[in-house]
């Protein structure tokens, strides 16, 4: 059996659309976004105290993209995943990981507007810096998508795998900080796939972290 340890809207959502996706079955077990992952319980399963976390065969799984890895390796190799040797493998890795390098942004941006309860502790520089990462990532996104030929469905050529799934995610995550408005085709893309049953089966039955859609910067004086 899997077990999944999740907190809603975090990076353990993309773990919990994989599932969805690969239709295999799996247990859930969620968390509050609180000090509930410093337990030692938790910290047994994912000594940093993050999700997510998660549970097959006996061990236990931390880090998204190994885990993102393992499961397409061995539930789904040709369709979700890319193996060693097929043409789009390096290209599925570079996005796989690259949804890291979006998530970490928008990670800086949740301390910023959500985990700092003072405003005497945020920093209005910080946010803009972020904010605007987060825009040349969605730059990196539209200029993957555009072709000459006009823009891609998804991020390989040949088809929904799995660097949607961890892309996209990242993408539902930082659109709490910075629009989609001047990326056409990564918002026709994100679109696309966020109407697919298994993203829908990923969202937060209830509250999450997020108390607003929308965190603009705060103004520089």
């Amino acid at each position: 059996m899997i077990t999944l340890h999740h907190c809603p809207q975090t990076r353990s959502m993309r773990t919990l659309w994989l599932l969805h996706e690969l239709e295999v079955p799996f247990q859930l077990q969620s968390y509050p976004f609180d000090r509930t992952l410093r337990s030692a319980a938790f910290l047994n399963l994912s000594p940093a105290g993050r999700v997510p976390a998660l549970e097959i065969d006996g061990e236990c799984m931390f880090e998204t993209g190994a885990i993102t890895e393992y499961l397409c390796e061995r539930f789904s190799p040709d369709g979700l995943g890319r193996m060693p040797g097929t043409p789009d493998r390096m290209t599925w890795l570079v996005w796989l990981h690259f949804s890291e390098t979006l998530s970490q942004h928008t990670a800086a941006l949740t301390q910023q507007h959500v985990a700092l309860y003072e405003d005497h502790m945020r920093s209005p520089i910080v946010m803009k810096l972020e904010a605007a990462r987060l825009r040349k990532c969605y730059a990196a996104i539209e200029a993957r998508l555009s072709t000459e030929d006009g823009p891609l469905d998804h991020l390989l050529s040949s088809g929904f795998t799995a660097v949607d799934i961890s892309v996209g995610q990242a993408v539902y995550m930082a659109r709490h900080f910075a629009t989609l408005d001047d990326f056409p085709a990564t918002a026709a893309w994100y679109a696309r796939i966020t109407a697919r049953e298994g993203f829908k089966a990923s969202l937060p039955a209830d509250d999450g972290i997020y108390a607003q859609d929308f965190y603009a910067p705060w103004p520089v004086d």
